[in-house]
């Protein structure tokens, strides 16, 4: 099992900047990839950035490209998500994502990002 806990999230104004950080623990030896997913209300789970654990290779959602960057840290195993430019439709609840190499997913709580215009 994988326990994921994240923070960082809060309430900015359109162009503020924001870090997240999700950190993990349990069965981390087996991670394949962390990542982050947001979910607007009335709306789906959208995928929003990931990185491979092996090689570090990103990956973006079109809407989030300049602006957003991933990044780990394997000793920690914590992946942060630094937000800048932030604009109103970003607000979301932003959900951690681990998946194993048996390409089993594991989700955190959640945390609010609210930014005001």
């Amino acid at each position: 099992q994988v326990q994921l806990v994240e923070s960082g999230g809060g309430l900015v104004q359109a162009g503020d900047s924001l870090r997240l950080a999700c950190s993990a623990s349990g069965r981390t030896f087996s991670t394949s990839a962390m990542g982050w997913f947001r979910q607007a209300p009335g709306k789906e789970r959208e995928f929003v950035a990931a990185i491979s654990w092996s090689d570090g290779n990103t990956y973006y959602t079109d809407s989030v490209k300049g602006r957003f960057t991933i990044s780990r840290d394997n000793a920690k195993n914590t992946v942060y998500l630094q937000m800048t430019s932030l604009k109103p439709e970003d607000t979301a609840v932003y959900y951690c994502n681990l998946r194993d190499h048996r390409d089993i997913a594991y989700w955190g709580q959640g945390t609010q990002v609210t930014v005001s215009s």
